[in-house]
């Protein structure tokens, strides 16, 4: 098949572009190394709202509004709409789809939930389906807590190895405009379970995830990690950075010096939050703010995102099953 190179990498020879973009943080993210890369910092997590799932939908419905107001693109324009977050059956992106007209496609890849949406996007655009699609996702510390772990109200001591779930949101239009970085390929990943049960190191279980899609995309493009100025992955932590970075030491792989992880620099090294970020919003907000204005400012010619998702749930992890992950790859070019 002419647009599939190796087992499981696209490649859009027509490179469908991110053409309009938008990020907001939370206050603490906004505190970061990185706060001069995203689009908006909040003042603060709550935006007025009742509870903090209505303050994620909010914040998701502000990132896709105001990513469409960008360069004047109204929402019937648009083929589809794509978005994913980490609640129950992503009610934040589900509620937020429901005030537009947009055709609606769910999503759920965990913290890789924002590349699925890229990867799909692309195809859609590539196969003709599609002219504009816009993608998104969002996730809040809060919500993610209750979810996953316990209500913050508990006060429950974390782990190192914990990693605070990045309050925020993003979204992206993709089409073929004559403006913003090129989508060149996306390489699918396959699902990896190494037996690992303990949801307070995720970095740990995704990494081996991280490891395969990393290794299949070389692979399939004939590449190396130095044909990339940047090797993104999006929120292994700093646990999880570690455990990839032995993964590849070990397989002899050189270019180890591109390698950054967005869950380990979007905060800095005084903040008190365990290994790092995690959560939907992480590898968004660094991919369309840090790593899209490397592109913009030629810092950077070529980068791969690597986006990573433990996909468990809490009644699965109180069932003692081992936590199955994933991670997609995007290449990205000027």
């Amino acid at each position: 098949m002419g647009n599939r190179v190796g087992g499981k990498t696209l490649r859009f020879s027509r490179e469908p572009r991110i053409t309009s973009r938008y990020t907001l943080v939370g206050p603490m993210e906004g505190r970061g190394p990185y706060a001069l890369d995203f689009s908006e910092i909040l003042p603060d997590d709550s935006l007025g709202q009742k509870t903090a799932e209505k303050t994620e939908r909010l914040m998701l419905e502000l990132a896709i509004e105001k990513t469409l107001q960008q360069h004047g693109t109204k929402i019937q324009d648009l083929d589809f709409l794509i978005a994913g977050d980490l609640l129950n059956q992503i009610t934040t992106s589900s509620l937020a789809a429901s005030t537009h007209t947009a055709p609606f496609i769910g999503v759920y890849g965990a913290c890789s939930t924002f590349a699925e949406a890229l990867a799909l996007g692309a195809v859609l655009l590539h196969g003709d389906f599609a002219s504009q699609v816009l993608v998104g996702t969002a996730s809040h510390y809060q919500t993610a807590e209750r979810q996953f772990r316990y209500p913050i109200e508990l006060n429950v001591q974390h782990l190192k190895t914990n990693q605070m779930t990045v309050t925020g949101a993003a979204a992206a239009i993709l089409s073929y405009a004559e403006r913003g970085p090129r989508i060149t390929h996306a390489t699918i990943g396959s699902v990896v379970d190494m037996g690992l049960k303990d949801p307070h190191d995720m970095g740990s279980a995704m990494a081996p995830a991280a490891f395969q899609t990393i290794k299949q995309h070389l692979a399939d493009t004939n590449r190396t990690l130095g044909d990339y100025d940047i090797v993104l992955t999006g929120d292994l932590g700093k646990q999880g950075r570690k455990m990839l970075r032995l993964l590849l030491e070990r397989d002899k792989f050189e270019g180890l010096e591109r390698l950054q992880d967005g869950g380990s620099q979007i905060y800095g090294d005084k903040q008190s939050v365990g290994a790092g970020g995690s959560g939907a919003a992480c590898v968004a907000v660094m991919t369309l703010g840090y790593a899209l204005n490397c592109l913009d400012s030629a810092k950077a010619k070529r980068i791969l995102v690597v986006a990573t998702g433990a996909l468990l749930s809490a009644l699965t992890v109180l069932q003692g099953e081992s936590i199955p992950c994933i991670a997609h790859a995007i290449a990205l070019e000027q």
